[in-house]
């Protein structure tokens, strides 16, 4: 469709519209499809909130709709970027929050999105249904690896785009580490069950309990290849880093030889797949990411009395959600940091006795926005315990290629523009390409790499993303959404907790606090523009706004890719060339738009849409 605008029609025929019809009169809403590097700007700079997830999730939109009480249609919404909502709902890493301008200096708390997105997918209707847009099949065949988000995500696309999909999984049920990494009491199994079945459901062919590599049962890669079109290599990072120590070569792995030390990964995917674990009482957890904090709550489940986290900088530089390391303290766990690791304590049977630490102090950034941790010399202690649970971070596993594959210097896949690895037909995604990453981002990629798999077997592109533009009829905000303070979650008292690692801890928004949550949303994906032909530059619109939003311009720049970038602001009216609205400043409150005399001010929604070509 061209970008030239269309005219509203409302057909008004005085048909008789019957109850089983319709109701009102029928309106056929202007849309239009742009590729204007304006358009698209404008929504990369003014919706921070979507252009930090890496799913690209439109997220005022599917706010919008629990706001009006549509939970099936948020839900639909948030799955046209993400397969998996009701999961990320629960366990997502939220960088969408950390840019939201709401909590922006001066605006107070970001939105809760993530348990936003969670309220879309428990309250939407027990017969809701979900609907695809699905092309004719192709005849073309596509091998994916690994049932991880990534490879989920990938294969649900490839399966939409209309090819046959055969997903290979060595564990007995898929999900990756959604499954086996991430406890119960975050993330209920049923839930993700049935999230995973709506993501294959339109033909996967999934065969778990089959592992590709170069074992002597596995299936190998090169014959993959020769039986599908394109093959997609998505199995993750599911090796954990040993721990390095004093005295202990590099890449020697001690917690395979002392019965008392054991890497986060490995006790929590052997938890996962039905083992009895056992911790002692006293119990160390090394290690500052998800895993860590998982390890130490189900520790406390299995019975520890004492836990701790030892992280080599301070607490605030945890990559992880505030709500999880408030939630682990309150459930008893300490976190104790400036501190690293240099030797292992053992008594003379060899069983572990404790851990000596050097004690750090913070130096500058490190790359990522991480700090340094620099050990002061005779600063070494010891601490107790009886189980050391070691969460350092995790590696890609490359030995399952049988195909000469070129890597980048931390082993991971390295990928052309097309998505394809330097092996005709052989592509990949998630965490097998980036390393360890969060799940938002393995799904994002895992759909960005689907579209380019199916580019290349079909020689065109099919989906494309494109900003959809639709007219707003008025300002759906009221100004008094601002005051209203963040809704905490409930969850359940501490003391019921310890029972077993099934409980969700977090029971999730009911209807009421989820509609208080969602009012607080700017709504940043309506656009706010002056007509300034018809504007009389009376200034109502300048004096009504709440906020310094609505501002005189004598120009406004416009960057080298074609978006606009700052505002040129006039303070004589002799050079006054606009009023121009200030989307940073901008809270779609609607002021300016109910005092217009002239009705010069138009409100349109800018959305990011993927278009089937």
């Amino acid at each position: 469709m061209s970008d030239d605008a269309i005219h509203k029609v409302r057909l008004n025929e005085h048909e008789d519209f019957s109850s089983t019809q319709s109701f009102g009169q029928r309106i056929v809403t202007p849309v239009r499809f742009s590729t204007d590097p304006r358009d698209i700007g404008w929504v990369r700079q003014n919706i921070p909130c979507q252009t930090a997830c890496p799913a690209d999730t439109n997220v005022p939109a599917y706010i919008r709709m629990i706001i009006e009480k549509r939970y099936g249609r948020s839900y639909e919404l948030n799955r046209m970027a993400n397969v998996l909502p009701g999961v990320l709902g629960r366990i997502c890493s939220r960088p969408c929050e950390d840019k939201c301008r709401h909590g922006w200096p001066g605006n107070g708390e970001p939105v809760a999105i993530c348990h936003l997105k969670r309220s879309a997918a428990d309250h939407r209707s027990a017969g809701h249904r979900i609907t695809e847009n699905l092309y004719e099949p192709t005849g073309k065949r596509v091998a994916v690896v690994g049932a991880g988000p990534a490879g989920l995500a990938a294969a649900h696309d490839l399966t939409t785009l209309g090819h046959d999909v055969t997903m290979f999984e060595k564990e007995e049920r898929p999900g990756g580490m959604l499954a086996y990494g991430i406890p119960e009491f975050r993330l209920p199994r049923d839930i993700l069950e049935m999230e995973v079945h709506n993501a294959i459901r339109l033909g996967v062919d999934l065969k778990t309990g089959v592992g590709v590599g170069t074992g002597k049962d596995d299936v190998r890669i090169a014959s993959l290849l020769r039986d599908h079109d394109a093959v997609l290599l998505t199995t993750g990072c599911m090796a954990a880093l040993s721990l390095p120590l004093r005295n202990v070569e590099r890449g020697r792995d001690i917690a395979t030889e002392v019965a008392d030390a054991e890497n986060g990964l490995d006790f929590l995917m052997e938890l996962h797949r039905g083992e009895t674990k056992v911790v002692g009482k006293r119990v160390a957890v090394v290690g500052a990411g998800f895993t860590a904090l998982d390890c130490a709550r189900v520790a406390l489940r299995l019975g520890a009395a004492d836990v701790t986290i030892h992280i080599r900088t301070t607490e605030e530089y945890i990559p992880v959600t505030k709500e999880e390391i408030h939630e682990a303290k309150r459930e008893g766990v300490k976190i104790h940091g400036l501190r690293t690791p240099v030797e292992l304590l053992l008594d003379g049977g060899g069983k572990l006795t404790g851990v000596k630490f050097v004690q750090n102090r913070l130096g500058g950034w490190r790359e990522g926005g991480r700090r340094q941790a620099i050990p002061i010399e005779g600063s070494e202690f010891d601490e107790p315990c009886d189980t050391l649970l070691i969460a350092i971070g995790q590696k890609t596993v490359n030995d399952i290629l049988d195909v000469q594959v070129d890597l980048d210097r931390w082993g991971n896949v390295r990928l052309a523009e097309d998505g394809m690895t330097s092996v005709p037909g052989l592509f990949s995604a998630g965490d097998f390409v980036k390393g360890p990453t969060t799940v938002v981002e393995a799904v994002g990629h895992g759909r960005e790499i689907a579209i380019k798999t199916d580019t290349w077997l079909m020689g065109r592109e099919r989906r494309k993303k494109v900003v959809k533009i639709t007219p707003v009829p008025e300002p759906l905000r009221e100004r008094s959404f601002d005051f209203i303070p963040r809704q905490d979650v409930p969850t359940l008292p501490v003391n019921t907790r310890f029972d077993g690692l099934a409980d969700e801890v977090e029971t999730g928004y009911d209807d009421e606090l989820a509609f208080e949550e969602a009012k607080r949303c700017y709504l940043c994906y309506h656009k706010y523009e002056i007509d300034v032909d018809n504007c009389i530059y009376c200034r109502a619109c300048i004096e009504v706004a709440p906020r310094n939003c609505i501002k005189l311009v004598d120009g406004v720049e416009i960057k080298d890719n074609g978006t606009y970038g700052s505002l040129h602001e006039a303070s004589e009216w002799d050079k006054v060339g606009a009023i121009w609205v200030d989307n940073n400043e901008c809270i779609r409150c609607g002021a300016c738009y109910m005092v217009c005399p002239t009705k010069c001010i138009s409100i349109t929604k800018n959305e990011i849409f993927h278009q089937d070509l």
